[in-house]
Parts: structure tokens; C-alpha cells; sequence
């Protein structure tokens, strides 16, 4: 890479970073009654997306720092038979492991302060992800904590059965940025206002 890509990289990761900054301040002072009525919205909309699709297991997530909360649709996605399976980070520049949960299940925190499941033995490789968002742009692709676990993850998709990634969102994290060769877009995109396949 020449200096000037270099260049162009640096100030497009720091572009990012404000941006991730600015949709995360803008997301946490969403008044949460708003939030749990946008959560709804989502929740709905993947429902109906599940029953349309029929998914055998589907990767979930524990919400952090204001994402959308979807914890009262897991018991009922359980109940339709769907196997959920929650994210844990076993080395920080690998991809996520998903292990199999049911709702009620033992739960503890992991280095990062966010509940996992306390018996993590059943790793599974779900057939859809569902992914929360910092933000989004119009050919979904994701802004997420710069981690790039989710990216990995997408990345290391079995060939044979690629996984559906479905992100979820806040339509306030619309916002224009460029996605970078790593990056993998979106299958589904879900906000209260929309299903975006």
C-alpha cells in the first residue's frame, strides 16, 4: 500500500469512527419508550420474515449500548422450533462461535460484560445471523464497533450453506459511507419502518 492509500485509509477509519460515534449518541438519546416501540416494529417484521423462511437455528444477540432489544421474540422464536444459538468471543481476532441457547437458559458475563450462555459445549454454525447495527447505508452494508468479529464471522461462512445475515437497525442509522473489500453485505435489513431484502 502507497503512503497515500495509507493516507485515504487512516482518514477514512477516522471518518468512521466519528460516525459510529455520532449514530451511537443519537441512538442512546432515542427516548426508550420510542425504542421499545421500534423494538416491537422489528420484532414483528422478523417474525414475519422467520415464518416465511422457516429457519432451523438462527445466531442471535444479547443488546448492548441501546441496540435493538429483541429478547421477548427469542421465547417464541424457541417455541417455533428454531434453535438459537448466542455469539461468544473465544480469541479477539477470530470469528464469533455460536452455542446453542434456549431462552431461561444459565447465563453469565463474558470479558466484555455481555451475558453469554454458562454451558457453552454445543457449538453450532446457524443457518441465519441475525446482526445488530451501529449504522447501515442504502446497499447494506453495516456499521458496527470497529471490532470486526461480525466480518469475520460473515467471512468464514461454510461455502456449502452460506448463512443468511440479517442486520437489524434503528432507520436513524442511515447514513453514507463507503464499504470497504472486507466488508460483506447484508442479505436482510430490518428497521421499524421496513424489511429490506
Amino acid at each position: 500500500m502507497s503512503k497515500r492509500e495509507d493516507a485515504q485509509k487512516d482518514a477514512q477509519d477516522k471518518d468512521k469512527a466519528a460516525l459510529r460515534r455520532r449514530l451511537l449518541q443519537l441512538r442512546r438519546a432515542t427516548p426508550a419508550a420510542t425504542r421499545l416501540a421500534w423494538d416491537q416494529q422489528i420484532a414483528a417484521q422478523l417474525l414475519d420474515w422467520c415464518r416465511r423462511h422457516q429457519p432451523r437455528s438462527m445466531g442471535v444477540y444479547w443488546p448492548i449500548q441501546a441496540e435493538p432489544d429483541l429478547q421477548a421474540l427469542y421465547p417464541i422464536l424457541s417455541g417455533a422450533g428454531i434453535q438459537l444459538a448466542l455469539p461468544v468471543v473465544h480469541t479477539r481476532h477470530a470469528p464469533l462461535t455460536f452455542v446453542q441457547w434456549t431462552p431461561g437458559d444459565m447465563m453469565e458475563k463474558d470479558a466484555h460484560g455481555i451475558p453469554v450462555p454458562a454451558f457453552r459445549e454445543t457449538a453450532i454454525w446457524p443457518e441465519v445471523l441475525v446482526i445488530p447495527c451501529v449504522g447501515f447505508n442504502r446497499d447494506k452494508f453495516r456499521l458496527g464497533y470497529g471490532g470486526g468479529y461480525y466480518d469475520r464471522t460473515l467471512a468464514a461462512a461454510p461455502a456449502i450453506r452460506p448463512l443468511v445475515a440479517i442486520g437489524v437497525a434503528y432507520q436513524c442509522g442511515l447514513a453514507d459511507f463507503n464499504s470497504e473489500p472486507h466488508d460483506a453485505a447484508l442479505n436482510v435489513l430490518i428497521t421499524e419502518q421496513a424489511c429490506l431484502a
